[in-house]
């Protein structure tokens, strides 16, 4: 929590905490977060005081994926007496737990008064993309240690953010740093079972067709359930250089000349960063036709790649070979996933079985990211 920087009122070295005598002290970063001891019987440290004035017109604003600022209402005749807010925020499948009260109440946070509105911030107690419930009470501390305070506030909804362009591209960073050397690939290449191929030709034209991207990844993705596209993969075999004959998706392949998906008149974006709880780093990047809907969605949530130079995928004319060629590359020691924002007709490409297996425990879909790896991820809300 910061308050124009919180940290200053609620230093760990202050001589007296706000929560001393009633409750657990966790300080951290400057915030008191306590969690109740004992039983109403023990209670002797909060005392319930009409005079105290209730916040009202509580707003919530600049909502990122870790911090949002709080203010409301109090009565100005009564406003030198308060001196501590008491804030109750929890996930909204929680909103019914005990308030900062009497018995079994779980963490809240306390903050000396301070001129509003108040930043609340920190990762971890706030993630992205997830609905919180916040009531307040205003209390003043006496000279006895004990606590005079108000009935809680209304109880008011909001929902933090996505990871913003600074978050990802903290997330960029860290997978540039294990992605390796670039190897060559011509192909981009889409598995799945034959029924899904079968409807693309029959009720859509022959056009394989966006489709809102699934929840895998970090939490904090600003793409998911949201971006449309089409799942492409590019990563070849070390050995062969060709892609590879197993798939998680099915056994029926569309595979498609780079070029036609990839060129300069594509922009290239990195859109998420992430594992499985596994050795494997996925890196997923998206490939949006110029002044397109996904493109213009893009622009405004992912950072932005030079397709000539990143450390991912690129699309460069060789200078060294006498008739210029277009040289495709991606990264060796990640897996890339592609999302192409358009419909691609299959005419464009090929379909064809492959020979290897259907490898299920490889799948992506809806995979949750793995909260504890140090490789892929960054101090913000998972």
């Amino acid at each position: 929590m910061e308050v124009p920087t919180l940290g200053h009122n609620l230093s760990s070295s202050s001589p007296m905490s706000p929560c001393e005598g009633m409750v657990k002290n966790l300080s951290l970063d400057g915030i008191h977060v306590c969690e109740r001891e004992g039983n109403a019987s023990q209670d002797s440290g909060i005392l319930e005081m009409e005079a105290l004035p209730v916040p009202q017109n509580i707003k919530i604003s600049n909502i990122t994926c870790d911090s949002f600022k709080i203010c409301w209402d109090t009565e100005p005749r009564v406003k030198e007496r308060i001196t501590h807010y008491f804030i109750d925020l929890n996930k909204k499948e929680n909103k019914n737990s005990n308030k900062f009260k009497h018995k079994d109440v779980p963490t809240k946070l306390v903050a000396k008064a301070v001129p509003l509105p108040m930043t609340v911030r920190g990762h971890w107690f706030l993630s992205p993309r997830t609905e919180y419930t916040v009531a307040v009470q205003t209390a003043s501390k006496q000279s006895d240690g004990d606590y005079a305070v108000s009935v809680w506030s209304e109880i008011i909804e909001f929902t933090t953010a996505d990871y913003s362009t600074v978050h990802l591209t903290q997330l960029l960073e860290k997978a540039e740093v294990i992605s390796g050397r670039m190897l060559p690939f011509s192909v981009f290449y889409r598995n799945q079972n034959k029924e899904y191929f079968d409807q693309a030709r029959e009720a859509h034209g022959n056009r394989m067709l966006p489709a809102v991207k699934d929840n895998s990844g970090s939490h904090g993705s600003p793409i998911s359930g949201k971006l449309e596209g089409i799942y492409f993969c590019c990563n070849t075999e070390f050995n062969t250089g060709k892609p590879p004959q197993d798939s998680p998706y099915g056994r029926t392949r569309f595979q498609i000349k780079a070029d036609v998906l990839f060129n300069p008149k594509t922009n290239l974006y990195f859109g998420d960063f992430y594992c499985m709880y596994t050795a494997y780093h996925y890196v997923i990047l998206v490939l949006a036709p110029q002044g397109s809907p996904g493109d213009d969605f893009c622009k405004a949530r992912l950072p932005v790649l030079d397709i000539a130079n990143n450390r991912f995928l690129t699309c460069a004319v060789d200078e060294k070979s006498g008739d210029r060629a277009t040289v495709f590359r991606h990264a060796q020691d990640v897996i890339i996933e592609v999302i192409f924002t358009e419909p691609v007709d299959l005419a464009l490409g090929t379909v064809a079985e492959i020979s290897g297996h259907q490898l299920m425990s490889m799948s992506t879909f809806n995979a949750k990211k793995d909260p504890s790896c140090k490789t892929c991820n960054i101090s913000v809300g998972r």
